[in-house]
């Protein structure tokens, strides 16, 4: 029974990450690329990068899902945020 509700939480998991990082690319990575001359993925590698916290990143997702005009639910957005926090910063 364990090992079943361990597979599940897992898929489930991976599916939301897999929704995120599709929810991400299709409207985010044009805004930043424009940013920073074709390499959006270097928001959140640099060294002088704004999110300092899961609070931070929820924070800033939520700005820029305004920005972007995106409708997002709160569930498309959080996992926006699981994406990028597993990919990128490890809070």
């Amino acid at each position: 029974m364990r090992y079943l509700v361990a597979m599940i939480f897992l898929t489930v998991s991976a599916t939301a990450l897999a929704q995120g990082k599709q929810l991400h690319d299709a409207n985010c990575m044009q805004c930043h690329a424009s940013l920073t001359g074709g390499q959006p993925n270097s928001l959140y590698t640099r060294d002088e990068r704004g999110v300092k916290s899961l609070d931070g990143l929820n924070k800033r997702v939520a700005n820029c899902a305004i920005a972007a005009d995106v409708n997002w639910t709160p569930d498309q957005q959080k996992q926006v945020v699981e994406y990028l926090n597993s990919q990128f910063y490890k809070f």
